[in-house]
């Protein structure tokens, strides 16, 4: 296949809420442009897009992917990204390599939490962005209705510039550029049909929203609009590209994935006034700066996407952010400094791979197994300058792992490495406290198939439980403790004899110290009694490592034969099993900063919700984003175990927060006598 030029890319990225039609569209997109044969729907597990065999099973995206077009000698890599917040990372991805953001709305839902949250992240990115409003042959779709809400919400930008009219024989679009009305057949196609009075009133209720956005391009497009004077097709997309580019246009466009209504439309709109990678002639670096694209530059690529698969390996997605990248070159990977060759490039459509001899800039295409290229890593023909990462959601969902067979135990460290790899947002350790192995992602959903994924893709069976906290307990009280450990079998016994007072200590873990005089206890004996201690620390009263302990060795006695460094060790470990019983132990459990990010009218419900978690409010503060409040607090680790799920459904999914544990707080008496009843229990079992 040639080699598509720059100006004929064009990277584009379906956003929005989970069930709005993204994967439909893109699927309407390859139907209408002959990319396939047949138009598959989600729901059947027949689309190109969804081929994972979780999102066949599911019915819905969980990881975004590519599905080029080509459309009047126009190359659109068409990114189809997930709905649900638990995938929102792949979104990030899409979005670090889009030209421009198509946000789906549903015609009969119109705008919600996911149309928002669409436009944020696509603000983030820093990518332009439209409107498309799917599903128009719906009953109950309103144009007027969801474009009023759409302007309200994201003001005064959001431009109309195709209406749709229903009529017996279907959908009717109106282009408010041409003024012309298009209806549609069942493979997509639009055949003009004359201007009737309902077609034409229909337009001129938005037309002048149309000429409104259009002025604001340019002094000279102004004095057209206000002079009346015609405005040409050609002058209208140069605006709409322009206004796009700058962000002082949103284009609103209409239609319906499933009778490819207005599908064609959106198409032409990506060819005349999306922008191409050129259009913003730079791109950001990782230091903030920015650099030059230069399509006859020398090659630089930046890997966006990494997907772990059992048989062809670790394949790296893309792009193509300077020159040409073309087969058997040899980049520097300037992240981790090593040499890769790229031996084999592909473009992607959905699973079906297609080997390329080069690719142009500002295209997107895969590498299978580059050993040492991981996600957000740049590779360079020349230079060191490495471009900006895409910045991933923190995750708080936390779960322990536990294998199902012995078998699945041996196998789960080196496949959960692949997909930690693959998605950014997944954080896997074994707790050195609790000795349990934990998996951290963005919700219950995102762990579930991860559980899924293991399954399916290495053969690990894994059940995800509640994790154990980390508790640890601490004495109250100063104690002085006489300890001997004496014994005798016959022939050389053991004896070892000490005093040690016992005190809450200033500082984690144990702080030891020796003030015997006299030499009542040999100096080669002080490090088997501070053994001892650190041994017997591993278990307080309720099972959990004892912490701020000091202890000090004062007093104690020897036998010139029968003492040696075991039985000083194990008089210290009788010591401290006294100590725990007369100096006042407590349960302490994790606590830590707990930043929540909502809606203004959301925070009397978060702070509801958090007295109810013990937690207590520290403060407030106004959100960088506008209506929204930060609401500061401390919490326990205990309490907030399922926050991630509670915060989303409070909120509709627009709340956010980030915790960090940064100290320990005693457990209140009833909640530490149910902890170490359980522990008791546990012990017995």
């Amino acid at each position: 296949m040639a080699k598509i030029e720059t100006a004929k890319i064009r990277n584009i990225a379906l956003l929005g809420h989970g069930g709005c039609g993204k994967t439909s569209l893109a699927e309407a997109m390859l139907y209408i442009t002959g990319g396939t044969d047949r138009l598959g729907k989600p729901n059947d597990g027949n689309t190109v897009c969804d081929y994972d065999p979780e999102e066949i099973k599911r019915g819905f995206s969980i990881s975004a992917s590519i599905a080029p077009v080509m459309w009047r000698d126009c190359k659109i890599n068409v990114l189809d990204t997930p709905g649900y917040l638990d995938f929102v990372a792949e979104v990030k991805q899409a979005l670090r390599v889009a030209g421009s953001a198509v946000i789906l709305v549903d015609a009969k839902s119109g705008v919600e939490v996911g149309t928002e949250l669409s436009w944020d992240y696509a603000d983030e990115a820093g990518v332009p962005k439209t409107f498309f409003i799917n599903k128009y042959d719906d009953g109950e779709a309103d144009f007027d209705r969801v474009f009023s809400q759409l302007k309200e919400k994201f003001g005064a930008s959001v431009c109309p510039v195709t209406v749709p009219v229903k009529t017996g024989d279907g959908i009717v679009l109106v282009d408010l550029i041409s003024m012309k009305a298009y209806k549609f057949d069942q493979k997509g196609k639009p055949s003009e049909i004359p201007m009737t009075d309902a077609l034409s009133s229909a337009a001129e209720a938005h037309k002048a929203d149309f000429n409104d956005a259009i002025a604001m391009v340019s002094e000279e497009m102004m004095e057209k609009v206000l002079m009346e004077e015609e405005i040409t097709r050609e002058e209208a997309a140069a605006a709409l590209h322009d206004g796009i580019v700058s962000g002082s246009i949103v284009p609103v466009y209409c239609g319906s994935s499933v009778t490819l209504a207005g599908v064609a439309e959106l198409l032409n709109a990506a060819v005349d006034a999306f922008p191409k990678f050129t259009s913003k002639k730079e791109e950001k670096l990782a230091d903030g700066s920015k650099t030059p694209i230069e399509e006859n530059g020398k090659t630089a690529i930046f890997v966006f996407k990494t997907v772990a698969d059992p048989f062809v390996g670790k394949m790296s997605f893309f792009k193509v952010m300077n020159g040409t990248l073309k087969k058997d070159a040899v980049l520097n990977n300037v992240s981790t400094g090593s040499t890769e060759k790229m031996a084999h490039i592909y473009t992607v459509k959905g699973k079906q791979q297609t080997e390329v001899d080069e690719l142009a800039c500002g295209d997107i295409g895969m590498i299978a197994k580059l050993a040492n290229t991981n996600t957000n890593n740049t590779l360079r023909e020349a230079g060191d300058a490495a471009y900006a990462p895409t910045v991933y959601p923190e995750g708080y969902m936390t779960q322990a792992i536990i294998p199902e067979t012995a078998k699945d135990e041996g196998k789960i460290s080196q496949s959960l490495a692949r997909l930690v790899e693959e998605d950014q947002t997944l954080k896997y350790v074994t707790d050195p406290e609790t000795k349990q192995m934990v998996i951290t992602g963005l919700g219950d959903m995102h762990l579930a198939v991860l559980a899924a994924k293991l399954k399916s893709r290495y053969g690990v069976s894994i059940k995800l439980e509640t994790p154990k906290i980390p508790y640890r307990e601490k004495i109250t009280k100063s104690v002085d403790i006489h300890a001997r450990h004496k014994k005798q079998n016959g022939g050389s016994g053991q004896f070892g004899d000490v005093w040690i007072r016992f005190a809450p200590g200033e500082e984690p873990g144990l702080t030891f110290t020796v003030s015997v005089v006299g030499g009542v206890v040999p100096k080669n004996f002080n490090p088997a009694v501070e053994k001892g201690l650190l041994e017997g620390m591993q278990k307080g009263v309720a099972g959990f490592p004892m912490t701020f302990l000091a202890a000090d060795l004062h007093d104690g006695s020897y036998h010139p034969v029968d003492s040696d460094e075991i039985s000083f060790k194990t008089a210290a470990i009788m010591a401290y099993k006294m100590c725990l019983e007369q100096a006042g132990p407590v349960l302490m459990e994790p606590v830590g900063d707990l930043d929540i990010t909502v809606p203004d009218s959301l925070v009397g419900d978060v702070m509801g919700d958090l007295n109810k978690r013990r937690g207590s409010i520290m403060g407030m503060d106004p959100a960088s984003k506008k209506g929204y409040t930060v609401v500061h607090a401390t919490a326990p680790k205990a309490e907030l175990l399922d926050y991630p799920i509670a915060l989303r459904a409070m909120s509709q999914g627009r709340g956010s927060f980030s915790f960090k544990v940064s100290d320990y707080a005693v457990v209140p008496g009833n909640i530490a006598q149910k902890i170490v009843e359980d522990y008791k229990k546990s012990q017995e079992s």
